[in-house]
C-alpha cells in the first residue's frame, strides 16, 4: 500500500530532487515547452501547477512562496505578469503532457513533452513539428588525464593568450636610462 506517499523520487536525493524540479519548472516559464522523461514530466507538472495557481493571485506572500520555489525573480515575473494572465480562466489543468512514440536512445528511458495547455490549444504536437527545447545539464569537469584528446586541443589556445611583448618592450627603456645615470 502507498500510504503517506506524496512523490516519485526519481533516483535522488532530496536536495537533488527540489534542484531538478526547480530547473524544469524554470525551463517550463520560460520557453513554455521542454521535452524530458515521463516521470520526470509528471512530477514537474505537480510542482508548476501549485506555482501557476499561487500566480493567479498575485499578492506579496505569493509571489515570495513563488520566489522561494523558483529563485529567480525574471522567471517569477515572467509567471505573474505573463503566464498567469494568460490562464486566468481556467480552473486548473494548466500544464499537458504528451507522450512520446520514440523512447531515449542509450537508456530507452519513456519520453515526454511538458508544455503550457493554451500552446497545444493552437498546435498539435507531431513528431515534426516537436521543437521543444531540450533540458540540458552540464557535465561536470573531467580530470586531466596524461595523453587525452582534450588536453592537447586545449594546449595551443593556452599559448596563443600567453604571449605578453609590450610588457618586454616597455622595461628595456627602463634599463638604458639606467646605463645613461652611470656614465
Amino acid at each position: 500500500m502507498r500510504h503517506k506517499v506524496d512523490h516519485k523520487r526519481l533516483g535522488r536525493g532530496s536536495s537533488a530532487r527540489k534542484a531538478l524540479l526547480m530547473n524544469l519548472a524554470r525551463a517550463l516559464i520560460i520557453h513554455e515547452r521542454i521535452e524530458t522523461t515521463l516521470p520526470k514530466a509528471k512530477e514537474a507538472q505537480r510542482f508548476v501547477e501549485k506555482l501557476i495557481g499561487k500566480a493567479m493571485d498575485p499578492n506579496v506572500n505569493n509571489v515570495r512562496n513563488v520566489i522561494k520555489s523558483i529563485s529567480d525573480k525574471k522567471v517569477v515575473k515572467r509567471l505573474f505578469y505573463e503566464i498567469a494572465p494568460k490562464l486566468k480562466e481556467r480552473n486548473g489543468g494548466y500544464t499537458r503532457i504528451y507522450k512520446l512514440s520514440t523512447p531515449r536512445k542509450g537508456d530507452n528511458a519513456p519520453m515526454a513533452i511538458l508544455m503550457m495547455s493554451y500552446i497545444g490549444a493552437k498546435e498539435e504536437v507531431t513528431e515534426e513539428n516537436k521543437k521543444a527545447p531540450k533540458v540540458v545539464y552540464k557535465a561536470k569537469k573531467e580530470t586531466k588525464k596524461a595523453g587525452s584528446k582534450k588536453e592537447t586541443a586545449k594546449k595551443p589556445v593556452a599559448k596563443k593568450a600567453a604571449p605578453k611583448k609590450p610588457a618586454a618592450k616597455k622595461a628595456a627603456p627602463k634599463k638604458t636610462e639606467a646605463k645613461k645615470k652611470d656614465k
